[in-house]
């Protein structure tokens, strides 16, 4: 895979304060990357650096090759973005704002609109009105407007902002569509539980740091903590057992030790029903990383 974006040990300051001081990561194609944070964490202002909206005090954006300070218009010709609501005219249809945002591209054809059109499925609603669009419509609209001129890098700064949960659903499907076909896509939000139903990157930022850079599923493990489901638990004689119910406990395990312990277990004539590797939801994961540090 080719890396889309590259965000190299970004310094920002406005005057003396230095808003970031050092966040670094990387975009592939396919990617959907998290950026999560507590307000004030620089987030936004990252997100401005990457599209040109503020100028760099140190350290690089690389899009698509190209430095987003030195060959500005190459590096943002395959980006497109919305940033908190999409701008659109209401008055207007669905169609038409469409055909208004294509007069800023070259080579932008009513069959390529229309493709656009079907791949976030307004085809039924394209010719009504805006203002009588929900929001999730208005999302779906704006997501159309920005991938237009088929950029390779989509940037959304809290996409799910006053979404309904159908709302918020038909944006998933719509981004793991578009992800699959290789656009790489970056989103802040503070919906962490619905940041980790679609994103399969995470990168934390506090205090204008970058904290980690993983892969979700990684980020949300634990040190080796098993969950095991029994017919009976006062049948199980082990010494390192917690979280003890009637028909499950947790243990603190490698794989090795796991191995070791079904063994005794099933010596035991002790029936085992599920043995998972637990996982924290991401809230939970970042929270353990951020040292309680929430976001809100």
């Amino acid at each position: 895979m080719s890396t889309i974006l590259e965000c190299q040990n970004l310094v920002k300051k406005f005057g003396h304060k230095e808003v970031l001081k050092d966040v670094s990561f990387s975009l592939e194609e396919g990617d959907i990357l998290a950026l999560i944070g507590p307000n004030g964490a620089g987030k936004t202002t990252t997100i401005k650096l990457i599209l040109g909206l503020q100028s760099i005090n140190s350290g690089q954006v690389i899009i698509n090759g190209y430095n987003i300070e030195t060959d500005y218009v190459k590096a943002i010709s395959r980006v497109g973005n919305i940033v908190e609501n999409p701008d659109v005219y209401m008055y207007l249809s669905g169609y038409d704002n469409l055909k208004l945002r294509a007069n800023y591209y070259k080579g932008i054809t009513k069959e390529r609109i229309m493709e656009v059109v079907k791949l976030v499925g307004l085809e039924n609603r394209i010719h009504d009105k805006v203002s009588k669009y929900s929001l999730g419509m208005r999302q779906r609209l704006g997501i159309a407007s920005s991938i237009l001129h088929s950029p390779n890098l989509l940037i959304l700064d809290e996409p799910t902002n006053g979404l309904d949960p159908e709302g918020i659903k038909d944006l998933r499907l719509l981004l793991k569509r578009l992800a699959k076909e290789g656009m790489a896509i970056l989103i802040s939000s503070h919906n962490l539980a619905e940041l980790e139903s679609f994103c399969n990157k995470v990168c934390i930022i506090d205090a204008g740091k970058t904290i980690e850079v993983t892969n979700v599923k990684k980020f949300k493990q634990t040190d080796g903590r098993y969950l095991i489901v029994v017919d009976d638990s006062k049948k199980v004689k082990l010494g390192k057992m917690e979280n003890v119910t009637q028909t499950s406990f947790e243990v603190k395990a490698s794989q090795d030790e796991i191995a070791d312990i079904i063994k005794t277990l099933v010596k035991e004539n002790v029936a085992i029903y599920e043995v998972r590797k637990m996982e924290l939801t991401l809230e939970e994961a970042f929270l353990k990383k951020a040292g309680g540090n929430k976001i809100v």
